[in-house]
């Protein structure tokens, strides 16, 4: 089974100069815990990932203004990625080796054509056992979260 097959195609995505209000609220209206960062509206190259974890520990817990506060200062640089024609064995690999829930899919050119969660795992992949022992791999403590 290939990424391809069990990635989310286009997700929404916000640009870096986008306030961390604005993206919360994109999260709620997608119903997603984290949202690819793009270059521009205009481009699909991803530059980075924002998650509901960093806005809950960068911008609420610090009492920064969700207004103000640019998603290019709390955003994750260089996000893992995966390929949309890669084996999903080497993305579970990914998943479990830097503990992240969602994998955003770029093509040849590092542009965004997808994004895999943990739920696209466990709702298409139809293997119970790998998404049980990602999740526990994923979910593993670091030291850093309380």
């Amino acid at each position: 089974m290939t990424c391809e097959q069990v990635m989310t195609r286009n997700p929404k995505c916000c640009v870096p100069s986008d306030s961390a209000s604005r993206v919360a609220k994109l999260m709620k209206i997608e119903d997603v815990g984290g949202i690819p960062v793009c270059g521009s509206r205009d481009s699909r190259r991803l530059v980075g990932f924002v998650t509901d974890r960093d806005l809950a520990l960068q911008v609420v817990a610090e009492e920064l203004d969700p207004a103000t506060t640019r998603i290019q200062d709390i955003m994750t640089r260089e996000p893992v990625t995966c390929r949309a024609d890669e084996d999903l064995e080497s993305a579970f690999r990914r998943m479990e080796t830097n503990q992240v829930r969602r994998l955003p899919v770029v093509d040849h050119n590092g542009e965004l054509v997808g994004i895999i969660a943990q739920a696209d795992i466990a709702i298409r992949s139809h293997n119970v056992q790998k998404t049980a022992e990602m999740v526990s791999e994923i979910s593993k403590p670091t030291g850093a979260r309380l």
